[in-house]
């Protein structure tokens, strides 16, 4: 493995286009002229994806297909539910495919409004891409080591900020 290959504590910076399983682009990188910057063996990524990408160098281009065990996991209808349209403030507006932060069990989770009708609200707090294999088309750009403030963190920071700065943000 050289110096320039990604390593725990090292930022890798990428883009990347993530397919469905029929092929349709759910988000792409170069499209946002966005590359993304992820801390590797921080859990910044799903465990899967980073364990592909370990070793790998700048330059290399590959396809990593992941089925929905090591990304969203897989639907599951008893996160489906109803609601009375009651529980609701009565001036909202609501629409099916709307999304929203609701509390659950585990704390905050984002669901999407299924159905809505006078008397019913349908929610279902699945990830949006729960059940799905997904692909993603990755070129890596870039891999350097990590800063102090960066590991402090436990992810990539913008260019120029040092450990002091994220020292004195805490205070």
């Amino acid at each position: 493995m050289s110096d320039s290959a990604i390593a725990t504590s090292h930022v890798a910076t990428l883009h990347y286009t993530l397919l469905d399983a029929s092929g349709r682009t759910l988000d792409d990188s170069r499209a946002r002229q966005q590359p993304l910057d992820y801390l590797h063996g921080h859990g910044n990524l799903f465990p899967a994806l980073e364990a592909v990408l370990a070793t790998r160098e700048p330059g290399e281009r590959l396809s990593v297909t992941l089925t929905p065990a090591d990304t969203y996991g897989e639907r599951d209808e008893a996160l489906v539910s109803n609601s009375p349209r009651s529980s609701f403030p009565e001036d909202q507006t609501l629409e099916a495919g709307q999304r929203f932060q609701a509390q659950g069990p585990d704390g905050p989770r984002t669901v999407t409004l299924v159905a809505v009708d006078e008397s019913r609200v349908t929610v279902d707090a699945n990830h949006p891409l729960a059940g799905e294999t997904l692909t993603y088309e990755i070129e890596i750009l870039e891999v350097r080591e990590a800063t102090r403030a960066e590991l402090a963190k436990g992810h990539p920071l913008p260019p120029g900020t040092s450990h002091t700065e994220v020292e004195d943000r805490k205070q």
